[in-house]
């Protein structure tokens, strides 16, 4: 199945003094989750799409970089308790809007509003691409009031601005929320996701903050076990504070079969299965990611990743060097960099960077293990014996997880291959999880040849379930007797009353029109007469239009003027139109009549 890809902008928040900036986000992301939800659509991810957010740039060169056929931008304008969005959706080939719409509307609907507008808008791509079903419902309320909504919306707006100010900020936020909404799982795994934040980033006590982070995590899957949200952070916990790479690949296989455009959680699956080594299942789940999140910083970071663990070391560093010269501050990069580096035979290069490198960026604990790892590269002896005392020092902390899995891989690479696998056996009883990640990497490579790698190598990285095909051939919706049927009932209804001259006709209303569901019509149009709907109606709109031309009665009337009694409300697309299917314009094709 060929997916039409489309991308939401970031809506324009024109609300007065720029209060509502949150609000506009959220709207833009719920719109953003919808759509996903639609399989014949590939809708771009938020964080591809907010890269373009306050950059005025091209519709073109946007829809180039991301590779999509629509787009669709809109604003958001709030005043006291009211709100007026408007929207359009872009053709990007003949880059003209082929429908726009606004809405004003008290806040205290919005909720309503937001499923309104996700379903107008999926069946306006419908008339425009081709056929999909869309179900009733796009967007379920997301909280039960709004003011407990709009304290979440404000939290995860903070908490995207990646610093602990905001983070912090964003904490108090998803407390209000579940505080007027006890039941609002978006907030609890908001706060989940900040107490991670602080913890991994040490800007927050971190065992208390990862305690926190772990109750908020286990009140969400209190209320929805199989929330993909709370599956994606069940994933994260079981790997990074449990060092279970089985549950975690459990968890995660939980979240993409709720939601297979959850590209987190396919990034992370991708990840899974590079450690195991199964790189071609972990490049399918890494083109998922990056097909509709191209521009994700975080992406492209799993394919320097990839091309690191495949050995394909220049592709690597070219995809470190550009994330680096995007974020100077992007520490897995860097780090990650290095060790493509020391594999390469750069480890004087990789000992350069450390030392032009902020301190405040680099933990003490991963300076002092790249500094070791990349002396052992360079054999200095005397340099390798003062790191690895205070390196050694160091592991025997329990919380010192970097120290932990840099002593593996010096010993590893000093050739000391029993001392490497009695620390793994003892950090491992630390549940040590960086280990996870360095047992089965490039500059672990030397212990592959010892029998006791395979039995370690089963035993942290269990087999992974095998993902059920998430989609089947579907059925048709009409058999091939009622196609006929309403093929006739359609052909006869559209001659004889032609709804085609009423301007504001849609495929809803045709199908009502004519009795049938309008998934049905969709189909039918598409699946036995070959047309979308704008094609099929737009076609006998220009029919009628050439009728109209020709007749002698008219020729006081404009051109315009008979495609606006034809049906057609834009000069625009019926220009678009007529030249496409004519392959003149209106006024040629006037002039070459007798």
């Amino acid at each position: 199945m060929v997916k039409v890809p489309i991308v939401i902008l970031p809506f324009k928040n024109l609300s007065p003094e720029g209060q509502q900036e949150y609000f506009a986000d959220g709207l833009t992301e719920e719109i953003i989750y919808a759509l996903g939800k639609i399989d014949e659509l590939k809708v771009i991810s938020r964080t591809s799409s907010f890269y373009f957010k306050d950059k005025n740039l091209p519709i073109s060169e946007i829809a180039a970089q991301l590779s999509v056929k629509v787009v669709l931008e809109g604003s958001v304008r709030i005043h006291k308790e009211e709100v007026r969005i408007s929207t359009q959706l872009i053709e990007v080939q003949d880059d003209v809007p082929f429908w726009s719409e606004s809405w004003d509307r008290k806040m205290d609907n919005i909720f309503e509003l937001q499923d309104e507008i996700s379903l107008l808008m999926a069946e306006r791509l419908r008339e425009h691409i081709g056929h999909f079903e869309i179900s009733d419902h796009l967007i379920d309320p997301p909280a039960e009031n709004i003011t407990a909504y709009e304290w979440y919306l404000k939290g995860k707006y903070h908490f995207k601005q990646w610093n602990p100010k905001d983070v912090k900020q964003s904490i108090s936020c998803y407390e209000k929320a579940v505080s007027l909404d006890p039941n609002h799982i978006e907030s609890y795994l908001g706060l989940g996701d900040s107490y991670s934040f602080l913890a991994t980033t040490q800007f927050g006590p971190r065992e208390e903050s990862w305690k926190k982070s772990v109750f908020y995590t286990q009140k969400a899957q209190q209320l929805d076990p199989n929330h993909p949200g709370v599956n994606y952070q069940m994933a994260q916990m079981a790997f990074f504070t449990n060092a279970n790479f089985g549950q975690a690949a459990s968890y995660a296989l939980k979240a993409i079969t709720s939601r297979p455009t959850f590209i987190e959680a396919q990034q992370f699956m991708a990840f899974l299965y590079i450690l195991r080594g199964e790189m071609e299942k972990a490049r399918k789940h890494l083109q998922l990611a990056l097909g509709t999140d191209p521009l994700n910083q975080e992406t492209r970071f799993y394919e320097g990743y990839f091309h690191y663990r495949n050995g394909d070391f220049y592709e690597a560093i070219d995809t470190f060097h550009g994330l680096m010269d995007a974020n100077p501050n992007n520490l897995p990069a860097f780090v990650t960099l290095c060790y493509v580096l020391m594999m390469n035979g750069e480890s004087n290069k990789v000992i350069e960077m450390i030392e032009s490198i902020g301190r405040d960026l680099l933990i003490p604990d991963e300076r002092l293990g790249l500094l070791t790892l990349a002396n052992t590269f360079n054999e200095d002896k005397e340099a390798i014996a003062s790191l690895l005392y205070e390196l050694e020092n160091q592991a025997q902390k329990d919380s010192s997880f970097q120290a932990h899995s840099y002593l593996f891989l010096a010993f590893t690479n000093l050739n000391r291959i029993d001392d490497a696998f009695d620390w793994l056996k003892e950090a491992m009883d630390k549940k040590s999880s960086i280990l996870l990640l360095t047992f089965s990497d490039p500059l672990a490579r030397n212990l592959r040849s010892d029998p006791r790698y395979l039995e370690w190598h089963k035993k942290i990285y269990p087999a992974i379930p095998t993902l059920s095909k998430m989609e089947s051939s579907k059925k048709a919706l009409l058999d091939e007797k009622t196609a006929d049927h309403y093929h006739k009932v359609l052909v006869e209804f559209v001659d004889e009353e032609m709804p085609f001259l009423n301007p504001q006709l849609t495929l809803r209303s045709l199908a009502d029109q004519v009795r049938i569901h309008a998934n049905q019509l969709s189909w039918l149009l598409n699946k036995k007469i070959g047309k979308n709907f704008n094609e099929y109606i737009n076609l006998h709109r220009l029919e009628h239009f050439k009728q109209l031309v020709k007749d002698p009665a008219n020729s006081h009337i404009s051109l315009l003027g008979l495609a606006y009694e034809s049906g057609f409300n834009s000069k625009t697309v019926f220009n678009t139109f007529f030249k496409k299917q004519e392959g003149m314009t209106p006024k040629q094709y006037h002039t070459s009549l007798p």
